[in-house]
């Protein structure tokens, strides 16, 4: 058994364990009731005797009058009254009071209650990281927490024992209270049960230290003591280092069964000793030998003693002793105890030690005690491991070890009886020289698919033969069983060698399949015979479903032959015909060989339909099985047991699978000797054999090789049955002196040895025809686009292009590879966007593969298209992996759209553009359809002067974060979806999810693909489907056909190398560029980083208007324009530095051109004075600097306004000819207004009531401010007016969480200068400020 070295890291922390004390507050009082005076409770009964004495008196007066009775009535109600109220008034108040106290500590215990919960989850979490479920150990080996304790640690050999209930670790502290009769009960009540409730953590580990105790005696049921050391066990093993704890068992006869899985145990393993097989397995029958093995560690430790100081180089030493011998005059005993050394007593053999210095631990199904002299005390339920999961955990922990490097597992064993190969099958000469088409010569009926694989008890050949009992054979198919070790693996192995080595591959094909691992059909690959190896499903159970598809091909493929052939009934008939002279194909046999299938079966049950219809077809297909495994469930074969007509049972777990394997228990008494086993093919016949082994080292006879004084040994180098018993050591073989041989042929011989099986194989290969593939390759390397597109060369016209492909100018593309096993073939993964499926999507989970499908689609169509037939335009909010695509001629722009906003929407600006302009195109020329338009730009009727595009591509990389961060482009592009096909423009798209894609955009795209997603419940194709798209697999996933693909890769130099793309992607989009000779794709006009006020002037076409310029917009890159004649308003918002100051100085120099101081004068409000100087002369009316100043220019403001207004001798001439004033128009400029308008005044506000009638007064206000806090300053007189008449206004650089400014357009980072203008005449423009440089 080789070993691995394993290194032992920084131990992780624990989580922190909650602490310390909670007390408690006490319940309320129930308030004292003060007894009264006897005046004050005697007055209401003298009061109402004395009001019946006045009615008594009034009657008897009074001459009976009415009114004085009822005087003297409402005067004993009213002392009634006021009995009643002052009683009750205060019994209520002091009710109340009561209930509100009540009411406030019940809501005080809540969250008590709360802080205790939260330190029970703390605690648990706490105690189970350090403790965890024995039945989770397996997933701790070989990670970082294995052998995690040292020996200075506090937690050292601190074993979970079971759950039990432990007292909250934040103690809870009860209060200090009176006597309980003055206590509110209802509160107190809640006290006490909050306290019970809450002080005690119920199922939480309960643990031992092993260092406390000399011994630990198990008192139960054996089953449940066993369970419980067991998992102990576990946690010693997985926590504690083979170096820090040793593990001895002593135990004998039945109960030697169930410990043999300690073997692999490294704890196991003596530190010093080894036998026949390696290190000794320190398992014994007795307590004396294992004292004896270990008498070097166990001499100098001293008595027990629970206060006694472990040596820190000593390893602690535990015992395990079950029915083993016991003298009780043994060291351990007779001291009763050591240092460092625990016993643990499973059968009550070590005496009274437990009681005197240990624990005595009773053991029950559902509770787990500690019994004294006292009695039992139950304080918890224990802990159980089975077996088999302990065995498991062993064969993990087996091959590590501390310290040491890795070992040589490989120990020699004679060869003498084993029979060979060749010798076996009647093939005369060796591996190495046998003639392969003597031994593939044509058999007898009788002697075909049979073949010797042993020897029986008397040395007689031991055939096997696959065909069915009606041509004299044991077939179709069979059974083999065996436990580890016995030789299962080597068995197959024989028998497929000896199927390869006498039958020619023309007539018999294997399939072979281990589910586990791999190495049981190793090297037998390379026959010309095996049409498939299939291994390590068990790593990947997806392609089990695969392989089913595969073998039901197989099997639809063998009907069709049979069919089409001439509707044979059977392969057989269909062979005799062919041999006959018939024109057929070759329809060899399958032998299919299953390994593990038991586990095969468990990971997909469905599994057991496809074994039962090859069962039940497979004799007329000439399709046979061998399914081979450890056990045999015999609930899971499902109607699969009638159809195995032979069984083959090597040694057994147990009798009872071997009579369930072979009808009797013989198989489970077999030696430990590999390759043992029976064959039963009939219903009585039951043969002993010993299987051949042909993986031992080739050595030919008469070929020997020394060195000078070297001296051969006779060994074989078999596996050995690793086995918990002493082995003998073998026998030195006596030295034979050998001639010298020079040193270079001795070291031409030291190289590793072929097996015997590698030597035959190699002798088959090339001798026949190569069998059909039933299983192809699974799709793991992917394609570069070379080797999916045919013959790339560049040409005058296209470039760099496949020449005569039927796909160029087509918009059909290869973008990959689809994977069809039943029909057992590939074929290329097409994209059409030709027709109505010209939109596309790809979605797929986080690093899926998605951008590089999205690469793969661009270079495809590059190379299949010319820059005139296809542009594409990227939107990448991905990785920024589209950017390097910039470089080819077909790529328009790339944007990375977080670093280049502004270039995202001018892409999309542009294919709007598009699809506007070729909707009038289309039109006035009278094209119908994008096929005429193609075909007319392809007989040169457009020229690329009236219409540059083709068919132009907008790819947006990450749809989801587009939603988020560009939420005005959705709108756009959605419209694109929707009406871009009739005009040559296509959306693709890449998201995440599909729940990220709207309705309204998702169902007009037509061509999906779907690679791995996150959560496959969301798959869009088919769920079940979904779940078998590996993950971490980029670019694997699904066609709408629910057939499995793969990506290809955007680089045309060959490699499948997804590590270094990129260097791929430049390589390609180089070569392209430098093969096109024409016109590239046009590209995106962007806005420009500053464009200076002259530059805006020399393109100024109306400058003898009164328009004001204040910089280019994004769509034409022309001046855009304030019209106050038509807008007297103007308001914007930027943060600072964004440029707003700059922005008033643009409109401000821009009225002082286009205005004369007649026509216009300028009040400037400038509280920062940044402004100052900029202005001058007349046409310069005032400057405010403060809110005093700006307070009397208003006032004046107010009054010439208020003078404009029209009043009632106005004619309606002067209405039209605006004539009844005269004067200048008045521009009240002001920068800063957040400093203007303050939360306790503004100087501006009376000019709120001349907005709306701005134009009859000639009132122009011009206003900016900061972005932030805008959100709130729009209820402001000023700003709120004018965003209720719809003035124009701008949105600059700010924090998208102001929300709507202005219209619907919310602040955005942006470079200074630019920002979005909202008129009413335009809507939204994005544009750039000119440049003024300041005085």
């Amino acid at each position: 058994m080789s070993t691995l070295q394993f290194k032992k890291s920084p131990r992780l922390a624990a989580p922190r364990p909650p602490g310390g004390e909670v007390h408690l507050e006490p319940p309320p009082e129930v308030p004292r009731t003060i007894p009264g005076n006897i005046v004050m409770k005697l007055l209401p009964a003298v009061m109402i005797v004395a009001s019946l004495g006045m009615m008594v008196f009034m009657f008897t007066t009074g001459g009976r009058n009415p009114m004085m009775m009822m005087m003297g009535g409402m005067m004993v109600l009213s002392t009634v009254g006021m009995m009643a109220g002052g009683a009750g008034k205060g019994g209520g108040a002091k009710k109340a009071e009561m209930d509100e106290d009540r009411k406030d500590y019940l809501r005080y215990l809540g969250q008590m209650r709360d802080r205790a919960r939260e330190a029970m989850v703390d605690q648990r979490a706490a105690l189970e990281w350090v403790h965890p479920d024995p039945q989770t150990l397996w997933s701790l080996a070989a990670s970082r927490r294995m052998w995690e304790r040292r020996q200075n640690d506090q937690d050292f050999l601190h074993l979970r024992v079971g759950r039990s209930s432990h007292r909250l670790a934040t103690r809870l502290v009860p209060p200090q209270t009176g006597p309980v009769d003055e206590l509110e009960p209802i509160a107190t009540l809640a006290l006490r049960r909050f306290v019970r409730a809450h002080s005690i953590v119920p199922d939480l580990p309960t643990q031992i230290t092993l260092r406390g105790f000399a011994a630990v005696s198990m008192q139960g049921d054996r089953g449940l003591t066993r369970g419980l050391t067991r998992a102990m066990l576990a946690q010693l093993v997985t926590f504690h280092s083979p170096d820090d704890v040793l593990i001895a068992v002593a135990t004998a006869g039945r109960a030697k069964e169930e410990w043999e899985w300690a073997k692999w145990l490294p704890h196991a393993q003596h530190p010093a000793l080894a036998d026949g097989i390696g290190q000794l397995r320190m398992m014994a029958g007795s307590l004396a030998q294992i004292e004896q093995w270990l008498d070097e560690e166990l001499r100098d430790r001293q008595r027990f003693s629970r206060n006694a100081t472990p040596a820190p180089d000593q390893p602690h030493i535990v015992i395990i002793v079950d029915d083993a011998e016991v003298t009780r005059e043994e060291q351990i005993i007779l001291e009763e105890g050591l240092v460092g050394v625990t016993l643990i007593d499973l059968s009550d053999s070590i005496g009274n030690l437990a009681a005197r210095r240990g624990l005595r631990l009773v053991v029950e199904e559902d509770r787990l005690g500690a019994r004294s002299a006292g009695g039992v005390e139950w304080f918890g339920r224990p802990d159980t491991l089975s077996v088999v999961e302990s065995e498991a955990l062993a064969r993990l922990l087996a091959p590590y070890r501390v310290g040491t490097a890795a070992q040589d597992a490989a120990e020699e064993e004679p060869l003498l009886s084993n029979p060979g190969l060749l010798e076996l099958l009647g093939i005369p000469g060796d591996p190495m020289t046998f003639d392969v088409q003597q031994a593939w010569r044509p058999r007898p009926v009788r002697d075909r698919y049979r073949v010797p694989f042993g020897v029986g008890e008397y040395g007689q050949p031991v055939e096997l033969d696959i065909k069915e009992a009606a041509m004299e054979g044991m077939g179709p198919h069979g059974l083999c069983i065996g436990a580890t070790g016995s030789g299962k693996s080597e068995f197959l192995r024989t028998l497929v060698l000896g199927m390869l080595a006498t039958h020619s591959s023309s007539t018999l094909n294997f399939v072979l399949v281990d589910f586990k691992g791999g190495a049981t059909f190793l090297g037998l690959d390379a026959a010309p015979h095996v049409s498939a190896v299939i291994t390590n499903l068990a790593d990947e159970v997806t392609l089990v479903d695969r392989m089913k598809d595969a073998l039901a091909g197989e099997m639809n493929r063998r009907q069709e032959a049979l069919k089409n052939g001439g509707n044979f009934k059977n392969v057989w008939e269909y062979e005799k015909a062919r041999e006959n002279g018939a024109d057929l194909d070759p329809l060899p046999a399958l032998f299919i060989v299953c390994d593990e299938f038991s586990e095969l079966l468990a990971a997909k049950p469905d599994f057991i339909d496809l074994f039962v219809a090859i069962g039940r077809l497979g004799r007329s297909l000439q399709m046979h099985m061998l399914l081979a495994s450890q056990r045999l469930e015999e609930g899971k074969l499902r109607g699969l047991d009638s159809h195995l007509s032979y069984r083959i049972g090597l040694k057994t777990f147990s009798a009872a699978e071997s009579r369930a394997a072979i009808g009797v228990p013989d198989a489970f008494e077999l030696p430990s000797v590999p390759g043992g086993g029976y064959l039963k093919y009939d219903t009585s016949t039951l043969v002993r054999f010993k299987a051949s082994y042909v993986s031992g080292p080739y050595r030919p006879a008469g070929i020997k090789a020394a060195g000078p004084v070297a001296t051969v040994v006779r060994a074989d180098k078999r596996p050995q049955l690793f086995v918990p018993d002493f082995v003998e050591l073998p026998k030195e073989p006596e030295p034979q002196q050998i001639e010298a041989a020079p040193v270079e042929e001795a070291k031409s011989e030291e190289a590793v040895e072929p097996s015997e099986l590698d030597v035959i194989v190699s002798r088959l290969i090339g001798q026949g025809p190569p069998a059909h593939e039933v299983w192809l390759p699974p799709l793991k390397e992917p394609n570069s686009l070379d080797t999916l597109l045919p013959n790339l060369n560049p040409t005058d016209d296209r470039g760099l292009s496949p020449v005569g492909f039927f796909g160029n100018g087509r918009l059909q593309v290869p973008m990959g590879i689809v994977d069809r096993p039943y029909e057992q073939r590939r074929d290329l993964l097409w994209a059409d966007f030709s027709g109505g499926a010209g939109h596309g999507v790809i979605v797929g989970g986080p690093q899926s593969g998605k951008s590089t499908m999205l690469r793969t689609l661009i270079m495809s169509m590059s190379l299949t298209h010319t820059p005139e037939e296809a542009q594409f335009y990227a939107l990448d909010l991905g990785g920024g992996t589209l950017a390097g695509l910039q470089g080819l001629p077909h790529v328009g722009g790339v944007a990375v759209a977080r670093r280049e906003p502004d270039k995202a929407r001018r892409i999309v600006a542009e294919l709007t553009t598009l699809l506007t302009e070729r909707e009038g195109r289309f039109g006035a020329m009278g094209i119908d359809s994008m096929n005429e338009f193609r075909n007319r730009k392809r007989r040169g009727e457009i020229k690329p002067e009236e219409d540059a595009f083709g068919d132009a591509f907008l790819i947006v990389d990450n749809w989801k974060a587009l939603r988020d961060d560009f939420d005005e482009l959705e709108t756009s592009i959605t419209k694109l979806a929707t009406q871009g096909l009739s005009y040559g423009v296509h959306v693709i798209i890449a998201a995440n999810r599909w729940a990220d894609i709207r309705p309204a955009i998702k169902d007009m795209i037509g061509t999906r693909f779907e690679l791995r997603l996150g959560d496959p419940s969301e798959s869009d194709i088919d769920r079940r489907v979904a779940v078998n798209v590996p993950a971490g697999r980029p670019g694997r996933g699904l066609t709408r056909d629910k057939l499995h693909l793969l990506t290809g890769l955007p680089r045309i130099d060959g490699s499948s190398n997804p590590d270094d793309v990129a260097a791929g992607v430049a390589d390609a989009v180089a070569k392209i560029k430098a093969a096109w000779k024409g016109r590239p794709a046009p590209q995106v006009r962007l806005l420009p980083e500053m464009v200076t006020y002259d530059e805006v002037l020399s393109i100024d076409s109306k400058r003898n208007t009164k328009l004001v310029p204040i910089g280019v917009n994004e769509e034409d890159l022309q001046p855009i324009y304030l019209d106050f004649a038509a807008d007297s308003h103007f308001y914007a918002f930027a943060d600072g530095e964004s440029g707003k100051t700059n922005l008033l100085r643009q409109i401000t120099r821009g009225i002082t051109e286009r205005y004369t101081t007649q026509e216009a004068v300028i009040i400037l409000v400038d509280y920062r004075r940044t402004m100052l100087g900029f202005i001058g002369g007349d046409q310069l009316l005032g400057y405010a600097v403060s809110a005093a100043q700006l307070e009397s220019m208003v006032k004046d403001v107010h009054g010439s306004m208020t003078r404009r207004l029209p009043g009632p001798d106005v004619t309606q001439e002067q209405l039209k000819t605006r004539s009844w004033w005269t004067g200048p128009e008045l521009f009240v400029i002001v920068d800063d207004y957040d400093l203007v308008a303050t939360q306790t005044s503004n100087p501006l506000k009376p000019l709120a009531e001349f907005l709306a009638q701005a134009k009859d007064v000639g009132l122009h206000i011009v206003v900016v401010r900061r972005s932030g806090g805008a959100s709130r300053a729009m209820f402001d007189p000023i700003l709120g007016k004018l965003r209720e008449i719809a003035a124009p206004g701008m949105v600059m650089n700010g924090s998208r969480d102001e929300g709507n400014l202005v219209a619907n357009v919310k602040p955005s980072q942006m470079p200074p200068g630019r920002g979005n203008l909202v008129t009413r005449k335009h809507g939204k423009q994005l544009m750039q400020v000119s440049w003024i440089q300041p005085d």
